[in-house]
């Protein structure tokens, strides 16, 4: 299973010099799990940057993945991770979902470097 954080799936919908790295997590569907605060902060930025058209589009291939909502257990986890590994709360969400679902983290936000079950690409 797999989790794609927002600057994934971001430089994805961008054609980035790093989408080719996040394209193997996003393409298997049926391995891929999808935070609603991803479907938040991707909807919000492709509104911003190219319209509720492109961002509804944005969404609809995102929802193609399995969407977890944040519920009070995945929000304490997430908590907890954040004090202990000192990460803001978007990441602490990403990091707990794909903990609680036994997934590969990928990522262009260092704030991941270097921890287990994260696939991380330094932002070009």
């Amino acid at each position: 299973m797999n989790v794609v954080d927002s600057t994934g799936w971001l430089e994805y919908f961008a054609d980035g010099p790093n989408a080719e790295f996040f394209a193997p997590a996003i393409e298997k569907a049926l391995e891929l799990i999808v935070p609603t605060l991803s479907l938040y902060e991707v909807f919000k930025k492709v509104l911003q940057q190219r319209g509720e058209g492109a961002a509804l589009q944005a969404i609809a291939v995102m929802m193609e993945g399995e969407v977890v909502d944040l519920t009070a257990e995945l929000a304490l986890m997430a908590a907890k991770l954040s004090v202990e590994r000192k990460l803001p709360m978007a990441d602490s969400v990403m990091l707990a979902t794909a903990l609680a679902h036994d997934a590969t983290l990928w990522t262009q936000d260092a704030d991941f470097k270097d921890m287990e079950n994260v696939r991380y690409i330094e932002k070009a």
